[in-house]
């Protein structure tokens, strides 16, 4: 017998499948599942689309189309499936993310019609931590204060620019992306030291489920680096993110950012996994 499979548009009444196939990596698929649980499968409101690749009645595979465009658990079969789908609708993303052999192979069926990305990270180690941190964590990093907005968003635009290559207010002056900042303020996921009003150090905690969060835009002011504010400053951020958001703290880091990255296996981090990005 032949098998059927199909992409279709997933809504509310696939929210059971679509969870349990998430939680089968939590670590990798926490942004999805934080899109998803935010708006209970109401993917109207989810700012993008889910797609699900089902074979034989059975949901084997997600794609999550949004600024981001995502697969998860995807086969041979469901990224060539999800790769026409794509290419029917157009490029809408501004970055394709996820686990690098899912992500790489994805990028190699749409970029004989898209063109080249701007940038293809290839390797980026996907990192977590379950543990109390491996070192002291420094005392003055706390949670953001939404009064602080201001003092914040200015060392989030340089971060964005340092890791992103171009910078946020682009498009619309910086509107959206300060707005998105001031959320992670109000939700109690932005952490910083600040020093008689500047900013030393920051991160946050961009995506969430119960199970674990992910951090994301971790940043020294130029001027300190190499003064050891990194490791302690990542040691409070576990610890204060395992308190008040989810028991364990992941994020994926540039293979080449050797700095970061022994920074963060001092804090305790852990690989369990490599992303992959393509930027446009």
């Amino acid at each position: 017998m032949l098998s059927t499979s199909t992409v279709k548009l997933l809504g509310e009444r696939d929210l059971p499948d679509v969870m349990a196939l998430l939680r089968q990596d939590p670590v990798a698929n926490v942004f999805v599942e934080s899109r998803v649980s935010a708006v209970g499968g109401r993917t109207w409101r989810m700012g993008g689309e889910l797609w699900g690749f089902v074979d034989d009645g059975r949901l084997r595979s997600l794609c999550y189309s949004g600024a981001n465009l995502v697969p998860v658990a995807a086969d041979a079969a469901a990224l060539s499936a999800f790769a026409d789908r794509v290419r029917r609708q157009g490029r809408r993303c501004s970055s394709i993310v996820g686990p690098a052999d899912q992500v790489l192979a994805l990028w190699e069926l749409l970029e004989p019609g898209w063109g080249p990305a701007r940038e293809v990270r290839q390797d980026q180690p996907l990192l977590v931590i379950d543990t109390p941190a491996q070192t002291a964590a420094d005392p003055l990093v706390r949670a953001v204060r939404p009064d602080e907005v201001d003092l914040i968003v200015p060392a989030s635009i340089a971060m964005f620019t340092e890791e992103v290559g171009i910078s946020p207010l682009a498009h619309d002056g910086g509107a959206l992306y300060r707005a998105r900042v001031a959320e992670l303020v109000a939700a109690g996921r932005a952490f910083a030291r600040i020093d008689d009003g500047e900013v030393v150090f920051k991160a946050e905690v961009g995506a969430a489920s119960p199970l674990v969060c992910q951090v994301q835009g971790v940043w020294v002011e130029p001027s300190r680096r190499g003064q050891g504010f990194a490791t302690p400053g990542m040691a409070a951020v576990v610890a204060l993110a395992q308190q008040t958001i989810a028991p364990a703290v992941s994020l994926y880091v540039n293979a080449f950012n050797e700095a970061a990255r022994r920074s963060y296996e001092r804090v305790g981090f852990r690989q369990v996994g490599t992303f992959a990005t393509v930027l446009f």
